[in-house]
């Protein structure tokens, strides 16, 4: 159905994982002994795009017929390994939650979606999907849109590679991220902006805190 009725494309780019990284390792600890979950990189994620989508409404819209629709609430799927494949979870209102309620509700997901326990009524209503084919070890695709949604992140393996920094070659740990959008709700400027909104804000995520 995406494609054969959306005008799809998808915009790439990469991030620089050390600082989120060094955020993680530093609270690891207590953040697992005060909420009993450890803390991974899609709560991050899921904030950043929540970001993202407050500068850029656009790509939480949907078309609806000949009427494009805007929301001023945020409920984003996040793709998880069930025992028949991947199943797309909606996270509900994520602009009302804490990093700990994200990683708990995936954590439930994930046990659910391998006992096959997922129900309809939480497949359904997500405004924008984040899938992470990185824990397979991809290095790079071109996520799928998820009709009626107009957007879908794909987060990737985090791997060490030179980059030119400050004009010094050095390792950092790079994620490439590609964002697949319809081209009838969102133009090219908008996903753009978009994404690199959220490569600044994992790149530098007291971002996230400072609402800058």
């Amino acid at each position: 159905s995406a494609q054969r009725e959306a005008a799809l494309l998808t915009t790439f780019n990469e991030i620089d994982m050390s600082n989120v990284m060094d955020l993680r390792n530093q609270y690891k600890d207590a953040f697992l002994n005060k909420y009993g979950i450890k803390l991974g990189f899609m709560s991050f994620f899921v904030k950043a795009v929540l970001d993202g989508m407050n500068q850029v409404p656009q790509i939480a819209a949907q078309m609806r017929g000949n009427e494009l629709v805007y929301r001023n609430y945020y409920d984003i799927g996040v793709a998880v390994g069930g025992g028949k494949g991947l199943v797309v979870p909606v996270l509900r209102n994520v602009e009302r939650m804490s990093f700990a309620e994200i990683e708990l509700a995936i954590a439930d997901f994930a046990k659910k979606a391998k006992d096959n326990k997922i129900g309809l009524e939480q497949l359904e209503g997500g405004c924008f999907t984040i899938t992470n084919g990185g824990v397979y070890g991809s290095l790079l695709s071109t996520p799928i849109v998820n009709p009626p949604q107009s957007g879908v992140l794909g987060m990737h393996g985090i791997f060490e590679r030179p980059i030119a920094l400050n004009g010094q070659v050095v390792i950092r740990p790079m994620m490439y991220v590609a964002l697949t959008y319809d081209h009838r709700v969102v133009d090219g400027r908008e996903a753009v902006t978009f994404l690199r909104r959220v490569k600044e804000v994992i790149e530098d995520p007291t971002r996230m805190l400072m609402e800058i």
